[in-house]
Formats: structure tokens, sequence, C-alpha cells
């Protein structure tokens, strides 16, 4: 592991790594168990994971805590090298803004939008989102990461970022993370190393009050009025606990909710003694997303489909979107093998998805439409069948398509099958399957089919090392790599038929919404 002081150090040592993916994890430092819990996935997902340290002036306002913030980088490096960081990147402010005292003054800023910092801290806080904003987009370019991840936990953070990632069109993916608590609910902050004994349990009243408005969420209780006044009267029962704000707010645009449609952000700011913490909660009414993930000859699609039909859910064909857009591309007369004038097509492909039918009691494929034109059929032929693999491996079609596919998943009651739904597409999917089977099991299976086809058959071991070969490469690929969620529930197909397979899922997809007493 190295640790770099300066921008100059850090361009330097990411030119000599070569063209592996990169991840960025940016922090003020005092690391603790949920910072590490990004190094991980960052870890698992990218080749090198940059970590930033660094305690930025321009986010603290006058009477706020820069002057006593923890700061234990000898620590901190220590346990970044034992999560596996590469690089840990601790500039000084001189080094990053070219001045010791930085004043936002003086310095070109960026500045999210007003109505996305105008509530929740961004009331008591004025400045903190653009001092954000600033040092996160000098983060980026310096690091330019594939991949950038951040806590639930700071979530109007979390929207700013993104909104800004995509307003200024910058080429990162914002990885949103599980809050990491301690056993009695306490949400991990560099902050809570403020809190004396007594203030540390008192804290917990902050989880306590959220979890007691998602109890009544689940019973049905959907009006901000209703949830706000749970939370408020919980606080009140520790008088330690001054709260600043309590609100309900859309979790992506951060604007106000009188009521809960389908998922809301329930968020709190309050001081316990001289300390200021925060804590959130999402409430979802959608019906539960199903994400399906393994490898190749696992089953997925087949299940999916049935897991659908027997639920009442949309079966999100991702496959036959890559397939639409591929057949469009191929209609316009362009090449497929040319990233650019695809590219140039992306905005022009409205890709739509109904519910498949169903036909002597067996799902059918699902009815796709590219532009209101029906193409079903047409994204089945052979010459689509040639392509689609070139043109789903492009970087422009996997983000463009992922989009379409979210878009889906906002209503939730979707049931989706790939290699990282789970992981990307929908990481906070609410049933989250790893569906596998042994190379021996999956090559007699392809066999199997080679026969019912009449097709040339080859040896079992044969079709082992292809499926294994085909493991490596899904597995390491750069664009979509085959990944097991750490939520992901593993079923391995071996030694159970179809109708098992289906059954058990069904089983977890009730059970799953009789926890969080949603729609089903």
């Amino acid at each position: 592991m190295r640790l770099l002081h300066t921008a100059e150090g850090l361009r330097c040592c990411l030119a000599q790594g070569g063209t592996g993916s990169v991840g960025l994890v940016p922090t003020m430092g005092a690391l603790h168990a949920g910072h590490l819990s990004l190094i991980d996935r960052a870890r698992r997902e990218t080749d090198r994971v940059v970590v930033s340290i660094f305690v930025n002036p321009l986010q603290f306002g006058p009477g706020e805590d820069l002057d006593r913030y923890p700061q234990t980088l000898e620590q901190d490096c220590d346990r970044c090298n034992a999560a596996g960081a590469d690089i840990v990147f601790a500039p000084t402010p001189r080094s990053l803004y070219g001045t010791p005292h930085p004043a936002a003054a003086d310095l070109t800023q960026v500045t999210p939008p007003a109505a996305m910092i105008a509530g929740l801290c961004g009331q008591s806080r004025p400045g903190h989102f653009q001092g954000v904003a600033t040092v996160v987009t000098k983060l980026l370019n310096l690091v330019q990461p594939s991949r950038a991840y951040f806590g639930r936990k700071d979530a109007q953070q979390l929207a700013i970022l993104k909104r800004l990632v995509q307003d200024l069109n910058l080429p990162v993916q914002i990885v949103d993370c599980p809050i990491v608590r301690e056993a009695d609910g306490l949400a991990l902050s560099s902050r809570n190393r403020y809190l004396g004994p007594a203030e540390r349990a008192q804290a917990t009243i902050l989880y306590q009050s959220l979890s007691a408005a998602e109890t009544a969420f689940q019973a049905g209780v959907r009006l901000s009025s209703e949830l706000v006044a749970i939370v408020k009267s919980g606080l009140a029962t520790t008088p330690a606990a001054q709260p600043e704000y309590v609100a309900l707010v859309h979790p992506d645009s951060l604007e106000p909710l009188e009521e809960i449609r389908t998922m809301g952000l329930l968020a709190i700011a309050a001081r316990v003694g001289t300390t200021r913490l925060i804590d959130n909660i999402c409430l979802r009414s959608r019906a539960p997303i199903i994400a399906i993930d393994g490898p190749a000859g696992a089953g997925k699609s087949t299940v999916a489909r049935l897991v659908a039909h027997q639920l009442g859910l949309l079966y999100l064909d991702t496959g036959a979107m890559y397939r639409a857009l591929t057949w469009y591309v191929l209609e316009q007369g362009t090449d497929p093998q040319d990233p650019v004038a695809v590219a140039e097509l992306l905005p022009h492909c409205q890709i739509r998805l109904t519910a498949q039918v169903v036909q002597d009691d067996q799902p059918q494929p699902s009815e796709v439409w590219v532009n209101d034109r029906p193409v079903t059929q047409a994204i089945r032929s052979a010459e689509v069948t040639a392509q689609v693999s070139t043109v789903a491996a492009q970087a422009a079609v996997r983000q463009r398509l992922v989009q379409q596919q979210q878009q889906y998943g906002q209503q939730g009651g979707v049931v989706a099958d790939g290699r990282d739904i789970g992981t990307q597409v929908f990481p906070q999917a609410e049933l989250k399957i790893f569906l596998t089977a042994s190379v021996a099991e999956r090559a007699q299976r392809r066999q199997r089919d080679l026969q019912a086809l009449e097709q040339p058959v080859p040896e079992l071991e044969v079709l082992a090392e292809t499926i294994r070969e085909r493991d490596r490469k899904d597995s390491t690929r750069a664009i979509s790599p085959l990944r097991q969620a750490k939520d992901a529930i593993e079923v391995s197909t071996d030694a159970l038929t179809i109708e098992q397979v289906v059954d058990q899922i069904t089983a977890l997809y009730r059970q799953t919404v009789a926890n969080r007493g949603g729609p089903s």
C-alpha cells in the first residue's frame, strides 16, 4: 500500500498501475467499520482501491468542529492496509487547494441545485454541501475512478453526489452502501467518539425512534405527519437528544413528501449533548424486487420467468433489451462493432417491455417494442443473435440499458436475472438469489439440450472445460462481471427440479413480503 500526499504523486502512482478499474472511497479519516465496509466492497468490485483521507475545511461552517475533528492517520493507514486498499491519498489543504486556509470566496466551487440543499442538513449548515461537492469533484478528477463508494447514512450527500455526476456527465458510478450499525442500532460515525458513556447510551434513541416509525409503516401508516410524529415522540423520551429536524423526503430528489406512495427517506438530525448526529431509514411501499444472478447454465432465465408468472410480477427480460437495441442498430444500418456510432443511437432507442403471456400454463418471452414498434419476433433473428454480444459488451450500451432497467424497478414488482443484477442494477433489491450449479451438472444439462435439438454432442469433459472458461471470463470481465452479492441467498440447483427451485424462491419472496409488511 502507498501513502501519498500530493496530487502529482497520486497521478504518477495511478499511471504506473495500468488500465484496470479503480474504486475510490472518500473519507475524512477516523475510520471505523462503516468505512471498512466501503473499502471491502471496492476491493471486490475494482482492480485497485484508493482511499482518500482529508478533513475538508470548505464543508465546515463557523463554530463547527473543524479544529477538533478526530485525525488518526497512522491508525487509519493500518486499517486501510489490512482491508486491502492499494493507495491512501492524504493531502494537506495546501496540496489540494493551493493554500493552507482555503476560503469559499477565493475558489471555484461546485454548487448543487438549490432545492437539494435547502432542507435537512442544509438548513443549519449553509455552504456545507457546496464544500462537499467541490472536494468530491476534485477527487473524482484526480483519481478518475470507475466507481466511488459512499454510505447511506449521509443520505442527503449521497443524493446530491448522484445528481452532480449526472448533471456534469462525469464518467463514474456512485455506489451507495448500507448503513453499518452497532449491535444496539447506533449508526457508526467518526463523531461518535465525542460521546461520553451516558451520551453514547442515549444516542440509541435516534435509531429506536426510526424503528418505531418503520413498524408503523409496515402496519400501513403512510402519511408524513404521522410518521414524523412517531419519531418526535420517541425522541422526546430522551431529553438529552434535541432534534434539529425530522423529515420525510424522496431519497433521490430530496423533495418533501406528504405521503409515501413508492418510497420515502425518513431522516433525523439531533444533538446528543454537544454532538450532532444524523440517521435515516428508507421506507418502501412498492412490491419487492427479486434479483437473480449466477453463472451461465444454472437455469436463471427459466427460473426467473416461472417465478414472475407464479407471483404475478413483471419478468424484466434484460437479454431481450440488449437484443432490442442490437436490432435497432442493425435496422439503422450502423456497424455494431463501432462503439461511437452505436453510442450515437442510444438516445433515440426507447425500449418497452410488457408482461409475458402464458400459453399451456407456460410463460412465454416478454413482448418487446422499440419506439412503439413491435419487435418481439424480430429480435430473435440469426442476425441479431450473431451481433448481440458485440453490442452488449460496449460500456455506453451497458450504462444506458441499466438506467432503463432501473426505471422499471422504481415501481417494484419485477424479477430480473443476469450476472450483476443484485450487485449493480438493483443493489437494494429486497430479495437477492445467487442461482448456481456445479460445472458437472451444467455440462450434463448442456449435453441433454444438444441431444434434444439433435445437434452434435461433445464429450462431457469438453463441455465442462468450456463452462469453466465461460465462468472465468464472466467473473473477470471489466463490464458487469459475475459477482455474488454479500446479502444474496445461494441456491444450488444440482439436486433440485425446476419446480423445486421456483417453489423455494417464491417462498422466500412471500416471507420477505411478510417481514416488511409491504404489498405483495
